[in-house]
């Protein structure tokens, strides 16, 4: 989790000094910052806030690589696969950071070498001195915020919160009121105007930025912009998973344990310690029972921590006590009253940048439990089961669908919204307080496979939710029994 703030198309450098949209990104790296002004691409500033997390000595950003002067690159987010890309172009790392892999790839091949081979979740800004162009990129479900703001003049701010993005007083912003809001949205959520995002249906954009004139001018991608879920699954979105080759050897509830797991395996990668929220429902119960299981095979030098907030002796809190002690992690309980929602109001919208009743309602509760894990733990990396509802119909209206392929497509336009609703109230609330959140049921090789599957297959079964993923783990003792079928209950 980090903070990544631009500024194109200045016409002069003196308002970033008085200027306080950069330090409003603060609490997303506290770690360190850095902003720097490039003279290769005239009227440009860019600054970074960092949370370390993987190479805490050598991976500060923005970065630059020998192999690569020409290049710099801001990058908010975790590359899963970047030791396999590693190997398999033999790509030579300057650092152990995993982002690095973002500059190799792009000199390899551009854009779209970049979006090809991506296994992780991130929003970049990729800047290319030689040719006078900045990038820039989002996971396909929007783990990772990207905000944009773009003005008449030519000037350019994009940044990790909308707050970092907050230059009226310095620039004359033109609002269009015709866009189309979602395509909008989907582009960095928020801030632009028509000819920048009109009929772009994929997730980054190409900026081209004139050397010489020191204004911004943008685009459509000169390869072809696509969806990138899209490019994932065209080059073989199951490849990348190491256990992949087992799975036509499997049971479809066997293939969805092995990628499962997978997808825990790999959010492990930090050198920080690690942390669950555990609701005590399905979701999170399954993730922090993997956490811990893989966490003791991988040796780990300390003892997963599990997070739960409620009322004291609510259903959810002794759900929770009873997954911890199954588990075995060090469990933590916070309970809060009415006056601690009041209290934490105020500052939850001024994280979230929203007003959505249910998004609020939904985030006040994290965002205790994400104060309590800063000031009371040492945890920095917070696994959490974010996706789950989304992916495998865990709504209780999915119930009522009409058909499975009514239920379906329910399902992908929930996913395909996710960083507007769920996706901001995890990532919001947790990175208040400089923790880094990592859900598993959202990763590509997962969630590529659970949707292939029969639509039949996956829609509630006999008045139950979610009964394809509790029945994959239902012969397992990862979890017990009452907890792998207890219902799901609304905070």
């Amino acid at each position: 989790m980090c903070g990544i703030w631009a500024l194109f198309g200045l016409s002069t450098h003196t308002s970033i000094h008085s200027n306080s949209s950069f330090t409003k990104i603060h609490h997303r790296g506290p770690d360190a910052w850095r902003i720097e002004f490039d003279n290769r691409v005239k009227n440009s500033c860019i600054g970074f806030h960092r949370l370390s997390i993987v190479d805490c000595l050598y991976g500060m950003q923005p970065m630059k690589l020998h192999q690569y002067p020409y290049l710099s690159l801001l990058c908010n987010g975790e590359i899963y696969n970047c030791h396999r890309l590693r190997e398999q172009f033999d790509f030579k790392y300057e650092t152990n950071c995993d982002v690095e892999c973002i500059l190799h790839l792009f000199a390899a091949g551009g854009v779209e070498n970049i979006v090809k081979n991506l296994d992780g979740v991130f929003a970049f800004i990729l800047i290319d001195a030689k040719e006078g162009r900045v990038h820039c990129g989002r996971d396909p479900y929007g783990v990772r915020p990207l905000f944009r703001l773009y003005s008449e003049s030519g000037v350019l701010g994009v940044c990790s919160e909308a707050k970092g993005d907050s230059l009226r007083e310095q620039f004359d912003f033109k609002y269009e009121t015709n866009c189309d809001v979602e395509c909008i949205l989907h582009l960095f959520a928020a801030g632009g105007v028509e000819n920048i995002v009109k009929n772009l249906d994929g997730v980054f954009a190409f900026i081209l930025i004139d050397a010489k004139e020191g204004r911004v001018h943008c685009g459509r991608d000169p390869y072809g912009v696509r969806p990138l879920f899209r490019l994932y699954s065209e080059s073989g979105v199951l490849g990348v998973c190491s256990e992949a080759k087992d799975l036509q050897k499997k049971s479809v509830t066997e293939n969805i344990r092995t990628l499962l797991t997978a997808s825990v395996k790999k959010r492990l990668m930090a050198d920080r310690r690690i942390g669950c929220l555990l609701s005590g429902g399905l979701d999170s119960s399954l993730v922090a029972a993997l956490t811990v299981k893989l966490a003791k095979e991988a040796n780990l030098p300390y003892k997963i921590q599990t997070f739960a907030i409620g009322m004291e002796d609510s259903p959810d809190i002794i759900a929770a006590r009873k997954v911890a002690a199954h588990i075995g992690s060090e469990h933590h309980e916070v309970f809060f009253t009415a006056e601690d929602v009041i209290q934490a109001l105020d500052a939850v919208l001024y994280h979230l940048e929203t007003a959505d009743i249910t998004t609020v309602r939904a985030s006040v509760g994290m965002y205790l439990l994400s104060r309590y894990i800063k000031e009371s733990t040492d945890s920095t990396v917070i696994l959490s089961g974010e996706g789950a509802d989304e992916l495998a119909q865990g709504y209780i209206y999915f119930r009522d669908a009409p058909s499975p392929t009514d239920a379906h497509t329910e399902s992908l336009r929930l996913l395909k919204d996710i960083y507007l609703y769920d996706g901001l109230r995890a990532d919001r609330t947790t990175s208040a307080f400089s923790l880094e959140l990592r859900v598993p049921f959202l990763d590509l090789q997962f969630s590529s496979y659970y949707l292939s599957l029969p639509e039949e297959t996956r829609q509630p079964q006999g008045g139950v939710e979610k009964h394809l993923l509790r029945s994959a783990f239902s012969n397992t003792s990862l979890l017990p029994h009452d907890i792998l079928w207890r219902h799901k209950e609304a905070f």
